[in-house]
């Protein structure tokens, strides 16, 4: 290959807003990477992250090849073999795990290292070959589960606004979501609406770089944001400011619903919350007289254990002050039920129903499992109950196969290690979760090494395990073309050819887009209220401060790295700093410490070490530290998960990462 080439693709990664990316090819070499600016989400921005992506594939240490352990499990120490050799020792392992313990004892463990329809979690890459072989299925509960449940049983749909009507908003509520830092292209719509008048407030118990930018920053106490949305209600029906004609047409449930309301006044609501009373009854003011107005609730909002019933409540909001019929009116969480595709993972494969295993229960889960197969995930650095993984992951009777492009710390574990593609390596088919855009990712250059992409390693091992079910085999724009054939409106005239062509194409829904205005995909067509009754303040948040661990941490998502993806770039590593944990100042002199002491973030699983960083972006009784850091490089091997128990949520089996009651004791 010679010349210069512009190819286009999208970004894989684990962010609502999915880019529309340009490679610039040289002679067979990636040279430049850029957001697409024809493509009018990503409008030629990347962030701070995704900009060092080409850099990233480079990298000195990207698997390349084949490896097999030499050395104790956890010790990192690996030869160098050839794909002959691993998937013979796969196939062999396989079939006689299979044969002595049946294949639920397989748990093929998918993350979200890439969210492509062909090569990551929301196509279920590799599921066919795991049918045919019997192996347990993998809820991937780890990022939205909860919430997504709870916006099920009120609107009857996960999916909700397209937020780019942002734009459009009066009032833009960002609850619970750090936009600068984690889809940072939806602020450009916010500005439109700012502009034009709109006000803006982040609720968020940080005092984040988006909450800097708002107009107003309410401080909420960890998992009380379905108290505050009923205290912001209770002002709406005191103005009598609810959407009558959109109740009595498209809503169930209401008088019940109503009563809770009631019984969440604004001066209760303000001790359950933290949030001074007069801030609760000056945003339920705006909100009752302010239409349309527009609410983002993202993941981080959903991950302790009353996050399904909180954007259960918060859906609601917009079914009493009839904002669903507005355009740039609702709540956006994911867009990612507004997608048609045809996935066929061909459970028809499989001899008789499986086991189902739940990502965030992977210690406990692990006991009668013989091999875990890894992919597009790290859980070691990104699981609850990380320690106990460790002791899992120890066990000479697991074996661990890995497919990976980092030395992880999850890949010290393994016994045979696969190298995989990277984006600018093979096709994908994407489809954000924060926009309403399909795109296309053409390879821009040829893999390094012995590197294969997901779908061909699964080819390759379903060849040499002498599987002959035609399905295995399919290629990968085969595999692209069944996804778009589901015949749904919203694809209509939306070809794979038209896709590689153009890079990206909006699904047929209009613009301005009003989802709900006329009812919803329920069984009733209307939208379901919370009953009376549920538990809207979650237990741990009673708790704290009554505990030998009084301080609820917080593990926002840092600037810096994209869960642990990133997290031994060098450059990244340098602007991240060391770890820190953020403590109020009445917290931080209640204890003696000063800034930039080196303590240990604690409880009864375990531990972690951060420098201090006196603060009052938290407020007394909370301290935040980023999740995303590598254990093994980290002071002390651990992260933030070394803290985080194994729990469910109170829906979708959602996980607790937020749940965490600890304290700080000085490291000398």
């Amino acid at each position: 290959m010679s010349g210069e080439l512009r190819v286009l693709g999208a970004c894989p990664l684990d962010c609502p807003d999915t880019c529309s990316w340009v490679v610039t090819v040289e002679n067979g070499k990636a040279v430049k990477l850029r957001g697409n600016p024809d493509q009018p989400y990503t409008r030629g921005a990347l962030c701070v992250k995704v900009n060092r992506y080409l850099e990233h594939t480079q990298a000195d240490d990207r698997i390349l090849y084949p490896m097999r352990r030499t050395g104790p499990k956890g010790s990192g120490q690996f030869e160098r073999i050839t794909w002959d050799e691993a998937l013979d020792e796969i196939s062999v392992r396989l079939r006689g795990i299979v044969e002595e313990h049946g294949g639920e004892a397989v748990w093929p463990y998918l993350g979200t290292g890439t969210l492509g329809y062909l090569q990551g979690c929301e196509g279920v890459a590799g599921r066919r070959f795991w049918n045919m072989l019997g192996a347990s299925k993998h809820w991937l509960n780890i990022c939205s589960a909860a919430g997504s449940t709870g916006l099920r049983r009120t609107n009857g749909t996960a999916a909700g606004m397209d937020p780019e009507n942002f734009a459009l908003s009066k009032l833009i509520l960002l609850w619970g979501t750090n936009t600068l830092t984690s889809g940072h292209h939806l602020w450009k719509f916010i500005q439109d609406a700012r502009a034009d008048g709109a006000h803006v407030v982040a609720i968020d118990p940080i005092r984040t770089r988006t909450a800097d930018q708002a107009d107003e920053h309410l401080a909420i106490r960890p998992g009380t944001d379905a108290a505050l949305a009923l205290g912001l209600l209770n002002v709406v029906l005191a103005e009598n400011a609810q959407d009558e004609e959109f109740l009595a047409e498209h809503t169930e449930g209401w008088e019940d619903f109503r009563q809770e309301i009631l019984s969440h006044p604004v001066e209760r609501v303000a001790e359950i919350t933290g949030i001074p009373a007069e801030a609760v009854h000056r945003l339920g003011m705006r909100l009752a007289h302010t239409r349309p107005t527009a609410i983002r609730a993202t993941q981080g909002l959903q991950r302790h254990k009353g996050g399904g019933t909180a954007l259960r409540t918060i859906a609601a909001i917009p079914g009493v002050t009839g904002d669903w019929r507005h355009p740039g009116g609702g709540v956006a969480y994911s867009t990612s039920d507004h997608v048609r595709f045809t996935i066929d993972t061909r459970d028809d494969l499989l001899a008789k129903p499986v086991r189902t295993r739940v990502m965030s229960k992977l210690a406990s889960q692990l006991d009668d499992v013989r091999c875990l197969w890894v992919y597009a995930a790290n859980p070691v650095g990104s699981t609850p109950d990380a320690n106990a993984i460790r002791r899992q992951l120890e066990r000479e009777d697991l074996f661990t196969v890995v497919m990976e492009q980092f030395p992880t710390d999850t890949v010290d574990y393994a016994d045979i290690v696969l190298p995989a593609t990277m984006q600018t390596e093979h096709h994908d088919l994407h489809a954000g979760y924060g926009h309403l855009y399909l795109l296309w990712n053409e390879p821009a250059v040829e893999p390094p090494g012995e590197c294969l992409s997901t779908t061909e390693t699964f080819r390759r091992l379903a060849a040499h395990m002498g599987m002959t079910e035609p399905s295995l085999f399919d290629s990968d724009l085969e595999l692209a073309e069944q996804l778009l054939s589901s015949g749904h409106p919203s694809l209509e005239g939306i070809t794979l050819d038209r896709l590689r062509k153009e890079g990206w194409v909006r699904m047929n829904y209009p613009q301005p887009f009003a989802p709900f205005a006329e009812g919803f995909p329920t069984p009733s067509g209307r939208l379901r209220f919370p009953p009376a009754g549920q538990a809207y303040v979650p237990s741990h948040t009673a708790s704290a401060g009554r505990s030998a661990y009084p301080l609820t941490l917080v593990t926002p998502a840092p600037h810096t790295f994209l869960n642990t993806t990133f997290g031994n770039n060098p450059e990244l590593r340098r602007r991240a700093k060391d770890p820190v944990v953020l403590v109020n100042p009445a917290d931080a002199a209640a204890r003696g410490l000063s800034a930039g002491q080196r303590v240990r973030v604690h409880n009864d699983g375990g531990g972690f070490l951060a420098d201090v960083e006196i603060s009052d972006r938290v407020a007394a009784g909370v301290v935040a530290s980023p999740k995303g850091r590598w254990p093994k490089l980290s002071p002390g091997g651990a992260n933030p998960n070394a803290v985080v128990a194994e729990r469910d949520g109170d829906m979708g089996r959602g996980p607790g990462f937020h749940d965490n009651l600890v304290e700080l004791s000085p490291v000398s």
